[in-house]
């Protein structure tokens, strides 16, 4: 007898993986549907194969009736036993095609930007940033990691926020498909400041990005403040955390950005867990991705 169970299973087997890679939301969908169908399932299975009890209008000799009912009865056991094995088998093959795209497949998007998110750089005291200049800042992330873990900002002193300084620390990583951002505007190389030797230097260059930042790979275009105005960036420019230490400036982490209001010193925004390019942290639209608590 056909019957819609397996093909339940089947569909919530596909929620289930297509949840991996996009939110936990629709792996718990996948999951209750594989339950609610499964049972029914297996409750259908179970009634279709249950021994009928023999007429007793043919009224057949008492050794016929035992032999059919013996008959009967190992059929009926038969049956169960393959309808048992049959779903073993599938469980068994979906454990084995679900966790390890759980593992390696699912994980890895839900976990922090390892190396990224705790970090202790200094990029120099804070007589080294002029208030209101724009520098292109370039450092070394982890000394230990030597060139590939080169970085670029844009810093901007904003000066004093009551009493502490104020700083708008942007990441050059275009928030659509990770491309370095550019300034709008003139360099000038020739007022460039370095600070430090070998993997520990940070190098300054003046800059004035009057027209805001700029992709070139694919023409996403945000504001000074790092919001998105035009392109297919999905949300404003990541930025970077920072601490006051001993009259020194500090990044001390990284973290993504819905929108920005105000500028400099005043500047409102949501904060959220760095998120990866072309990740949606706020909106409908952030239900199709991996859950990025606000902070």
């Amino acid at each position: 007898m056909s019957s819609v169970w397996p093909i339940g299973v089947a569909a919530g087997v596909a929620f289930a993986l297509v949840g991996l890679l996009v939110s936990w939301w629709i792996v718990a969908v996948g999951a209750v549907i594989i339950v609610l169908f499964g049972v029914a399932w297996i409750y259908e299975v179970v009634r279709e194969h249950r021994p009928e009890p023999i007429a007793a209008a043919s009224a057949p000799a008492a050794g016929e009736h035992l032999e059919r009912a013996s008959i009967g009865e190992q059929e009926a056991t038969r049956k169960g036993f393959l309808s048992a094995m049959t779903l073993g088998l599938g469980a068994a093959i979906g454990a084995l095609v679900t966790i390890p795209s759980a593992v390696f497949a699912g994980l890895p998007p839900f976990k922090k930007g390892e190396g990224f998110i705790d970090i202790d750089v200094d990029l120099g005291p804070l007589e080294a940033f002029k208030e209101g200049e724009w520098l292109i800042t370039q450092f070394t992330m982890n000394p230990a990691l030597g060139d590939v873990a080169g970085r670029v900002a844009y810093v901007r002193f904003n000066g004093l926020l009551g009493r502490e300084p104020s700083f708008t620390i942007l990441s050059n990583r275009c928030v659509h498909l990770g491309c370095p951002v550019q300034a709008n505007g003139p360099t000038t190389p020739d007022e460039q400041r370095t600070l430090g030797a070998g993997h520990r230097k940070v190098t300054y260059t003046p800059v004035l990005p009057a027209g805001g930042f700029g992709c070139p790979c694919h023409g996403g275009q945000y504001d000074t403040e790092g919001n998105r105005v035009a392109g297919p960036p999905v949300r404003a420019l990541d930025r970077w955390a920072y601490k006051i230490a001993n009259g020194r400036l500090r990044l001390v982490g990284a973290f993504s950005v819905n929108e920005v209001d105000g500028t400099g010193k005043d500047a409102i925004m949501g904060k959220y867990r760095l998120a990866q390019p072309g990740i949606h942290i706020d909106g409908l639209e952030q239900i199709l991705y991996p859950f990025i608590p606000p902070s």
